[in-house]
C-alpha cells in the first residue's frame, strides 16, 4: 500500500504526538488490565461479554496507534508564515458566498489528518479546499458541494 503524505501544522503535529503517547502509555495498559480482569472472572471465554468488549477496545486502540504512526511517519510540516499572495496549505482564507448574505467565513487550510470544519479547519482534499488552492484575493471559486454548485469569492489570505 502506498503511503500518503500527511500535511500537518506544528500544532497538529504536537497534538497527534501527544495522542500517540497517551495511547501507548496509558490506554494500552488500561485495556490490558480490563482484559486480565475479564479473564479472571472465569467462565467460557466465548460467552464472556466483558472480555469480548475489551478485545474490541484493544483492537480499536491498536488500530489508532498504527494510524497515528503512519500519519506521523509520513508527515510534512506546513509552513504557515509563507507568502500570502495565493492560497496554499497553511493559509487562512476569508471567503464570501456570491449571491449570499455577504457573511464572510474564514478557514484554515490544513491536511486531512487535522481537518475540523466546525472549528474552521478544512482539508486541502475537501471540495472547498481543492477549489481554493492557488487562488488569489478577488478570485471567484466554484465548488461542487453535496448541496449543489456554490460560488465564493476570496476576500483575504493570511
Amino acid at each position: 500500500m502506498a503511503e500518503q503524505t500527511s500535511f500537518l501544522t506544528r500544532e497538529g503535529l504536537k497534538k497527534l504526538e501527544e495522542e500517540l503517547d497517551y495511547l501507548r502509555t496509558v490506554r494500552r495498559q488500561e485495556v490490558a488490565k480490563r482484559l486480565h480482569e475479564a479473564l479472571e472472572e472465569g467462565g467460557d471465554v466465548l460467552e464472556n461479554a466483558e472480555y469480548e468488549d475489551a478485545k474490541n477496545e484493544q483492537a480499536f486502540v491498536e488500530g489508532r496507534i498504527l494510524t497515528l504512526e503512519t500519519i506521523l511517519n509520513n508527515a510534512v510540516l506546513i509552513e504557515e508564515n509563507g507568502p500570502a499572495d495565493s492560497v496554499r496549505i497553511g493559509s487562512r482564507v476569508t471567503i464570501v458566498e456570491d449571491g449570499g448574505e455577504g457573511t464572510e467565513e474564514t478557514y484554515h487550510l490544513v491536511g486531512s489528518a487535522e481537518a475540523d470544519p466546525r472549528h474552521g479547519r478544512i482539508s486541502n482534499e475537501s471540495p472547498l479546499g481543492r477549489a481554493l488552492m492557488g487562488r488569489k484575493v478577488g478570485d471567484q471559486v466554484v465548488v461542487n458541494a453535496p448541496a449543489g454548485v456554490l460560488t465564493f469569492r476570496v476576500v483575504a489570505i493570511q
